[in-house]
């Protein structure tokens, strides 16, 4: 994968800038590559947690900047606030069988399509590469990413408390 964007489908986020910043804050001494490649939505946010992001509102003990503090806001409304490397390295090792691009599996981690034809915007030539396997690969999706908190299944017993307040309203 070259170049250092991490894309999303809402923003573009700067990978060199914040590892070099992150290095620094950190006291590596070691020189960070120019060609590390992109990061996923959950490394960047992964990042911006292990540097005090979201601890602190008001931005003033935390060691991120307010750019940066935007960022994580954003991320976490979206699936990578859900994502754990386990889950991350897993989805890889199964995209392997559908022979796609590093970009490709990048793009699908970040936004975590959930309908077939949202993996067509996605992946290249969709038709003629991934023909009767589409509607598996949307299924291995659905397995492995889980979704973004906005397409989170309600539980039973956050269903039930529901019930139990709109109840007590009522009275």
């Amino acid at each position: 994968m070259e170049g250092l964007y991490l894309q999303s489908n809402k923003s573009s986020f700067s990978a060199s800038s914040l590892l070099h910043s992150a290095s620094s804050k950190f006291g590596f001494n070691k020189k960070l590559e120019s060609s590390a490649g992109a990061l996923t939505n959950f490394e960047v946010l992964d990042l911006l947690r292990s540097r005090g992001a979201g601890k602190d509102p008001t931005c003033v003990i935390a060691s991120v900047s307010p750019s940066e503090f935007k960022v994580f806001d954003y991320l976490e409304q979206t699936a990578a606030c859900n994502q754990t490397k386990e889950i991350v390295h897993k989805f890889v090792d199964e995209c392997k069988k559908y022979d796609l691009a590093k970009a490709e599996i990048l793009n699908v981690v970040n936004m975590r399509p959930s309908s077939a034809v949202e993996v067509y915007t996605i992946i290249e030539e969709c038709d003629s590469r991934m023909e009767e396997k589409i509607d598996e690969f949307v299924e291995t999706i659905a397995q492995i990413l889980p979704p973004p908190p906005s397409q989170e299944q309600p539980s039973e017993e956050n269903a039930e408390s529901k019930e139990e307040s709109k109840e007590e309203t009522a009275n």
